[in-house]
């Protein structure tokens, strides 16, 4: 068994985590994860690239009794609603570009994204304030002391730099591909079953 104390600490926040094919989980099959938060105690991250389906923003506003002041509805429909992961699908986060001005409670990812889980941004993007780059995800992705870290070692994820324009540009069907590019790997070269070197 590994002795994860031992082993010198990296930290993976604001790096992507690109599932491996044949990973065991289908959960996380062809996914690509925001890492927002990672230490030797625990990771919390969000998948950018599984769209929820049959979820509007306009109807999630509703839900929360926040009411939107925008002339054009069609605004609010550009707010991209993700499955962040497989915890906690009733709560919600909104990832968005670290330039946009919050409040203290929005957590920086790395030099690129911050996340917040406030109202707050909810209300700014009704009213047509908020970012204008941005994703809410519901749910997110959560590993124990040393978990990641273990499913890393068995081929299960490669991480690399994350990228605001995969995150906010490309197409959901295009990130896991455009993610291992970033690596130079072609995804037809991937064996579901990879060794070890």
């Amino acid at each position: 068994m590994l002795q994860h104390s031992n082993l010198e600490f990296m930290d993976l926040t604001g790096q992507f985590l690109v599932a491996m094919p044949g990973m065991g989980d289908k959960r996380f099959e062809k996914s690509v994860i925001l890492l927002c938060a990672h230490s030797r105690d625990s990771t919390l991250g969000l998948i950018v690239n599984q769209p929820a389906v049959d979820l509007s923003f306009d109807a999630l506003l509703q839900q929360i009794e926040i009411t939107s002041i925008q002339e054009n509805p069609g605004d609010l429909a550009k707010t991209p609603i993700h499955i962040g992961g497989p915890v906690y699908h009733g709560r919600g986060a909104v990832l968005l570009p670290s330039d946009y001005n919050q409040n203290d409670s929005t957590l920086s990812v790395g030099a690129d994204f911050g996340m917040t889980a406030t109202r707050d941004v909810l209300e700014d993007i009704a009213n047509g304030c908020g970012p204008e780059k941005r994703i809410l995800c519901l749910g997110y992705a959560g590993w124990g002391a040393g978990q990641l870290e273990d499913e890393i070692g068995r081929n299960g994820w490669l991480t690399t730099e994350a990228s605001a324009d995969i995150v906010f540009e490309a197409p959901n069907d295009t990130k896991w591909e455009a993610a291992l590019a970033t690596l130079g790997i072609d995804p037809l070269t991937l064996s579901a079953a990879a060794g070890r070197a």
